[in-house]
């Protein structure tokens, strides 16, 4: 690719790192979760949210259990400001979480932002100036004792107004650019903020760790956040937070190896959005906790409700494959995939699994509230016996043979490579009903008389061309009797192999259903399923089903 010499890489990693972060395999405990879908997630929207679309999304935030929610830069524009005040008097804040504003190390500006607050009762202050060598250079035009001078003039500003403010104040410092930051110039600014802030036990002071534009690999992020704990001053009265962007798709390893190397909290938005590629994707992050036995501490029980409420008051979309949440996520269309996961629900089924082990399937779908039906086994052109004999059985009580299955799936696929197109569960019902069920055609059982001595003797009556036929028949059971009458009538030979049946329930009745299987003189197969209340009568019109199969061919 043409180019490629124009770039370097713009990290500065730590020597020699200790890397004891890489002796853990997961993140054993949620961390402190802070939403900034209204804050870094709105101002990346084409059309960003009204008021009202705010209201609503922050209670949804609250809703799932979030404690920390950044709800904007209040003295960046009047509508921001008004949504602040809003959340104010109308009392929409629960005791229990603090909201999160930001403001830049400017005077007026931090003035306007303490104004904004004015009769909160939990707030966090976020002050942040970027640190980075090429925002030194070309953005601010200063030098490093410049940078730290802002941080800490904004700091101790933000200490003066805390002191005239009602409610508790907690600070938070971000180095704006930490990934592009020199770490001994890094370490060294927050550490000048910290000494002002002087954090103890009662008021901690979050030092925020941006990811602002990913420069690196994971692992020299997580190198960055370990060096960062290791050294920073009073650090048993400061909580780490991680705020990783996703320029280089890293962002969920960027959080989770960041939480190893000991970090503490976590900022990121739901479905990962934000500026350009996003912010991390904190319903991944949480998931990904779950799947391993970990307490998110959020609740996304229900799915597709947390997709709707996005969709609708961001104007985004939620991709198809986005983990956990993405409409594709859990839908199986192979065959080979779909008699795995069939088999392993009937595996947890029979043996009464205590842990989720389903090939295929890293969560319980119902667990986020999606349906194995409609969400899990797909039906398409690629799907396999194993999948269409699950939604048959599970979907509509159909439990066919296992020789059955075979034949019925080679049908579906055949519609679907034709059609071009998924086939809906109704679909592949209609193909079943069509091919097998109570086929009437060409010869229909008008009536069958039994009489029982060393066997049954049949006396059956078709229907056939508008003619009625009669014959009799001897046979070790009703079913073999009337198979034998039929042939003789019919002047045909197959040998019956497959009888099954079972109940199915229908509201407060219950119908039999019966699979028979057949073989003419070629070795060919040949089924049909009979659904009648009578045992009997169900055996019949299966009888009869397969049979009409093998003659109308």
């Amino acid at each position: 690719m043409k180019n490629f010499e124009k770039y370097t890489r713009q990290y500065f990693p730590v020597k020699n790192p200790p890397m004891r972060w890489a002796q853990k395999d997961y993140v054993d405990h949620a961390p402190i979760w802070c939403s900034v879908d209204l804050r870094d997630g709105n101002q990346a929207l084409i059309n960003p949210m009204t008021l009202e679309e705010k209201l609503e999304f922050f209670k949804y935030l609250v809703k799932i259990g979030f404690k920390e929610i950044e709800i904007g830069f209040p003295a960046a524009s009047e509508t921001e400001y008004e949504f602040c005040r809003t959340l104010i008097e109308r009392d929409m804040i629960p005791d229990d979480v603090v909201i999160q504003v930001l403001t830049q190390s400017r005077e007026h500006i931090i003035k306007k932002t303490f104004e904004a607050l004015e009769g909160a009762k939990n707030v966090i202050v976020h002050l942040y100036n970027s640190t980075s060598v090429a925002q030194r250079e070309q953005v601010f035009k200063r030098d490093k004792k410049e940078i730290i001078d802002i941080a800490v003039q904004g700091a101790a500003l933000c200490k003066q107004y805390r002191e005239k403010a009602s409610g508790r104040y907690l600070f938070e410092y971000s180095p704006e650019s930490f990934t592009g930051t020199e770490m001994e110039f890094a370490l060294e600014i927050c550490n000048e903020v910290i000494k002002i802030w002087e954090p103890d036990e009662k008021n901690k002071v979050i030092i925020n760790l941006p990811v602002t534009v990913s420069h690196s690999m994971p692992h020299v992020y997580a190198n960055q956040v370990e060096f960062m704990c290791d050294n920073l001053i009073n650090r048993e009265n400061l909580i780490i937070s991680l705020h990783p962007h996703n320029d280089r798709g890293c962002a969920v390893a960027d959080s989770e190896m960041g939480l190893l190397a000991g970090a503490d909290r976590i900022e990121g938005t739901l479905f990962g959005n934000g500026e350009r590629t996003g912010n991390v994707d904190i319903i991944t992050l949480a998931m990904n906790m779950f799947s391993q036995g970990v307490d998110p501490e959020l609740n996304f029980e229900n799915m597709p409700e947390a997709t709707e409420i996005y969709e609708r008051v961001t104007g985004m979309k939620v991709y198809e494959r986005q983990p956990y949440s993405g409409k594709l996520v859990f839908a199986a269309f192979s065959g080979s995939h779909q008699d795995a996961i069939a088999k392993g629900m009937n595996w947890r089924k029979d043996k009464n699994c205590e842990h989720w082990t389903v090939p295929y399937l890293p969560i319980d779908p119902e667990d986020v509230g999606r349906e194995y039906e409609a969400d899990v086994i797909r039906i398409n052109s690629q799907s396999g016996k194993g999948g269409i004999g699950y939604i048959m059985e599970h979907q509509f009580g159909m439990n066919m043979p296992q020789k059955m299955r075979e034949p019925f799936g080679y049908m579906v696929k055949h519609v679907s490579d034709n059609a071009h197109r998924e086939l809906m569960p109704s679909e592949v019902y209609d193909i079943f009903v069509k091919e097998f069920i109570n086929i009437q055609s060409p010869v229909t059982l008008k009536e069958a008389h039994y009489a029982q001595k060393n066997g049954i003797t049949a006396e059956v009556t078709v229907g056939k061309d508008g003619k009625e036929y009669k014959e009799t028949a001897h046979g070790n059971g009703r079913l073999n009797a009337v198979s034998s009458a039929l042939m003789k009538m019919l002047g045909i030979k197959y040998d019956l192999h497959t009888y099954t049946e079972h109940a199915m329930e229908h509201g407060d009745t219950s119908k039999a259903v019966s699979y028979v299987g057949i073989t003419d003189e070629s070795g060919k197969n040949y089924w049909g399923v009979g659904i009648e209340t009578d045992i009997i009568d169900s055996s019949l019109k299966a009888l009869f089903s397969a049979v009409n199969n093998m003659i109308a061919e």
